[in-house]
């Protein structure tokens, strides 16, 4: 799994029929320690109901496929978690505002 912050949406509307439907987002991959982008980018379907700013977990590969949203759809990225914290060596370098 890859840590990302949601930074915007993908639309499109011609589409494979597989596909239509599902939420495209835009991700940026971060730094877990300083939470700075890292200029990487990739377009990932959305199954959890992410939103732009959240910071979110994502797979790829044949694991983007394992998803309720996803499954038997020609997926390379999906969003499968919603990050509510992240801790390394004891100090918070990210929390979720409202936890």
């Amino acid at each position: 799994m890859v840590l990302a912050r949601v930074v915007g949406t993908v639309v499109s509307s011609h589409k494979a029929r597989k596909i239509d439907g599902i939420k495209f987002l835009l991700l940026e991959k971060i730094d877990p320690v300083s939470m700075n982008g890292k200029g990487d980018f990739v377009v990932s379907m959305d199954s959890v109901g992410a939103g732009v700013g959240e910071i979110v977990f994502y797979v790829s590969g044949s694991s983007a496929r394992y998803t309720d949203v996803t499954e038997g759809k020609p997926s390379d990225s999906a969003v499968v978690a919603i990050v509510d914290f992240i801790e390394k060596d004891g100090v918070y370098t990210y929390q979720k505002s409202g936890n």
